[in-house]
């Protein structure tokens, strides 16, 4: 077996073991926020929607949650946990003083990244299964999407990361990256509703394409003309992985 992946695992095993001696607060405080969406957006503005895309609008925003769960999860620990690891705790210093190099630190980071987006997008699945928003076993097929949006999302998180000098310069991606993704990728209403100009825009967004592909899942209508939407985030973790190694190792190895 070659040695990279046993390297990215070591990284992967660093920060897993690292989660679990705050797993309670960790779970606790990656599930409130999507839940009270879920919950207070689903069962009460969704009275009074009714069914949007031919399912109920409870269990069209489940989708939706599920999808930004995955995206906040990977995001958080690219821009906040990962910086505090590499510039303030020095953990990735540590790290590239053994046979690892900055290739293997990010690439485990980003297995981490969406290891995180698989665990929140599962804890999102087994509450709406357990209020029975599921509607098929084909639901299943999100844990692969959501450990893709999790590469997806981390690796344009780390990239951002690449450039930060602290903290605060990750607001400026949140008001100006995440936010708009969230709004205008089809979480909370269809993109049908939004003007021609915006929709169309709202397809270079990779939020808008993993929701794409969690939707029928949830509803149990899965058509495999859908897969293409794959590309998408396919496309963004690839180029944005390559494009955070190199900014990397020009700022920790110069």
């Amino acid at each position: 077996m070659p040695k990279f992946p046993l390297r990215w695992l070591a990284v992967w095993s660093r920060n897993a073991l690292a989660w679990r001696k705050s797993i309670k607060t960790a779970l606790l405080g990656g599930l409130a926020e999507p839940l009270f969406n879920l919950f207070a957006l689903g069962y009460g503005l969704g009275s009074f929607i009714g069914r949007v895309d031919g399912i109920s609008y409870v269990a069209f925003l489940t989708a939706g949650m599920i999808s930004v769960s995955a995206m906040n999860a990977a995001t958080f620990e690219g821009l906040y946990l990962a910086y505090t690891r590499m510039a303030v705790a020095n953990t990735w210093d540590g790290m590239m003083a053994s046979p690892l190099n900055v290739s293997d630190v990010v690439m485990g980071e980003l297995l981490w990244m969406a290891t995180k987006s698989l665990i929140s997008s599962s804890l999102i699945l087994l509450v709406a299964s357990s209020f029975g928003l599921i509607a098929s076993w084909q639901v299943l097929w999100v844990l692969p999407v959501a450990f893709l949006s999790g590469l997806c999302f981390g690796s344009m998180a780390l990239v951002v990361t690449s450039y930060a000098q602290g903290y605060d310069f990750f607001v400026y991606y949140i008001s100006l990256g995440v936010t708009p993704m969230i709004m205008l990728g089809g979480v909370f209403f269809p993109t049908a509703a939004l003007p021609d100009i915006v929709r169309q825009s709202s397809g270079c967004l990779p939020l808008y394409h993993v929701v794409e592909l969690v939707r029928p899942l949830v509803a149990g209508r899965f058509d495999w003309p859908l897969l293409p939407h794959l590309l998408v985030p396919l496309a963004y973790a690839l180029v944005s992985t390559l494009f955070a190694i190199w900014r990397f190792k020009r700022r920790l190895l110069r």
